[in-house]
């Protein structure tokens, strides 16, 4: 059985400790590893902000290929996580929040040049760019996302569940123009039927990246999670699948 640990690591940019929960199965390693946001809903309901959480600790006990998840906790003093998550700044309001001044950029940066040394450091990782992937829901899926553009030398795996991609596309594709995806990238991207029932505008942006992701010679799917919402449960039930698909089993 695999274990959770939990520890404080200083972001300078808001000069603040970000908690982080770090999945590490049995063995010695190395093993490939998984980043991804929002780390306090991704283990124990117990820890998770509306009491359900991804089920990822007893999931990876049980899945045959072992990995590192690095789940990272977001600020929760008021509409901070929004700033933090999104790598632009944002006029429109979303969420009642106001405008956003992003600094998702930033933290990225800091996720990159930092935190993953740190870890590559302390931990028995396979810290290459072949073993090495991120993942989030919601703006934390935007963030996943941006990732894999901003950082694909650091990135090939990219899971980004329900992502908040609609409200800042003209950046996101910006971003795209910029960008050079290694083809032996992989993304997966995935809504909840009843999310895309309720907001059917999320899923227009997800099309455009797959259609363009492709076309780079990249692999990349989309997945509508039958009766799914826009929730941790919908989420978790997606834990073989997009793993599944990212560490291309057979």
């Amino acid at each position: 059985m695999g274990r959770v640990e939990t520890f404080d690591f200083y972001f300078p940019y808001k000069n603040v400790d970000k908690s982080i929960h770090i999945y590490l199965p049995e063995g010695e390693g190395p093993f490939p590893v998984l980043y991804m946001y929002d780390g306090h809903n991704l283990f124990f309901n117990s820890w998770a902000t509306y009491g359900t959480s991804w089920g990822l600790k007893d999931f990876m006990d049980n899945y045959p290929q072992p990995m590192i998840i690095v789940g990272i906790e977001c600020s929760h003093q008021g509409s901070e996580r929004l700033w933090e998550y999104s790598p632009y700044k944002i006029e429109q309001s979303i969420f009642g929040s106001g405008l956003i001044d992003g600094y998702g950029k930033q933290y990225m940066e800091w996720l990159v040049n930092t935190l993953k040394p740190h870890i590559d450091n302390k931990y028995p990782t396979l810290s290459d760019r072949q073993n090495t992937a991120v993942g989030g829901s919601s703006m934390g899926g935007l963030m996943a996302f941006y990732s894999g553009l901003a950082h694909n030398k650091t990135f090939s795996k990219i899971a980004s569940l329900s992502p908040s991609l609609f409200f800042c596309k003209k950046q996101l594709m910006e971003e795209w123009e910029h960008s050079q995806i290694d083809p032996d990238s992989r993304f997966y991207f995935s809504f909840g039927e009843e999310e895309i029932e309720n907001s059917p505008q999320a899923l227009s942006p997800v099309e455009y990246f797959n259609d363009a992701i492709q076309q780079a010679g990249a692999s990349s799917m989309i997945h509508i999670q039958a009766g799914g919402g826009h929730n941790e449960a919908t989420w978790a039930a997606q834990n073989q699948r997009y793993i599944a698909f990212l560490f291309e089993e057979r």
